[in-house]
């Protein structure tokens, strides 16, 4: 269904972002950002483990693959995925419903405040949608409430940014040489949760056990040849580019030409990258 996103305060930044013109894009290359992250999908959707008749959670769904993949899988059960994004909601609904996915629903919402049904879930999952939380124990413990007792969290995130070959490449090369504000690692961001000990202590306050991480690493696909990468991740990165004059703005967009062209294969245009599998548990 259909709502009026309500986010926390402290989370207006990331609302801006995702129901904004970030969320847009996503939504508009949704099969690319899919394919993106292709090489964890099998491993994610056996971590969770979903069963046939599991009520699942599926946290920052963006365009719903995830989502769908579950609910295929809980044929009868259900499936609710949230997201900020109306615009990736869109797209999820769109898919869904094309699959006859009647056990899909989707609502967009922030996950830190949203008020969902008391012990309604037994498992929340979510692909790399739990970085951004600026109170992640809030938003842990939120998402706690919702799951029954010995109900189950997985969520996928990425290892720290020195094992993550793509963000480093991409972004170095548009930085241009120019020192790059590095986001703190607890503050909400794509590494926000790359560190186990900061993983487990997060957890905990916001009432987990069982915590455990699964080591995973796979390639990134960003296009299928140089020049198709170079739009896609344009799109994604142009903002580096503010504030260059067009001598320097060429000179990036060279830089970034040369690793991308230096990282295509039969397969596409690919960089190393590693993330987590987490588990925890609802006592």
């Amino acid at each position: 269904m259909a709502g009026v996103l309500r986010a926390d305060p402290s989370n207006a930044d990331q609302a801006a972002a995702w129901d904004g013109q970030e969320g847009s894009y996503w939504a508009e290359h949704a099969d690319r950002f899919d394919r993106a992250v292709r090489a964890y999908r099998e491993g994610f959707l056996a971590a969770a483990d979903v069963s046939a008749a599991d009520r699942v959670l599926d946290i920052g769904c963006g365009t719903g693959e995830t989502t769908r993949d579950l609910a295929r899988q809980a044929s009868r059960g259900r499936v609710l995925g949230v997201d900020l994004s109306a615009a990736m909601l869109r797209v999820a609904r769109r898919r869904a419903a094309a699959e006859a996915l009647s056990n899909a629903e989707f609502v967009q919402a922030d996950a830190q405040i949203h008020a969902f049904p008391a012990a309604a879930f037994d498992v929340a999952v979510s692909r790399a949608g739990t970085m951004f939380f600026a109170d992640p124990v809030a938003a842990f413990r939120n998402i706690g409430g919702a799951l029954r007792p010995g109900g189950r969290l997985v969520q996928s995130v990425w290892q720290p940014l020195a094992d993550n070959e793509w963000f480093l490449a991409l972004t170095g090369a548009l930085a241009l040489g120019r020192p790059m504000p590095t986001p703190a690692v607890d503050a909400p961001g794509p590494f926000s949760l790359s560190d186990p000990a900061r993983v487990r202590t997060v957890l905990g306050a916001a009432g987990f056990t069982d915590v455990r991480l699964d080591p995973r690493s796979g390639s990134m696909w960003f296009g299928e040849d140089a020049a198709d990468a170079e739009r896609f991740t344009l799109g994604m990165l142009g903002w580096m580019l503010d504030g260059l004059d067009e001598q320097d703005r060429r000179r990036a967009v060279d830089d970034l030409r040369a690793t991308l062209a230096a990282h295509e294969s039969d397969s596409g245009v690919l960089y190393a990258s590693a993330a987590w599998i987490i588990r925890a548990a609802r006592p």
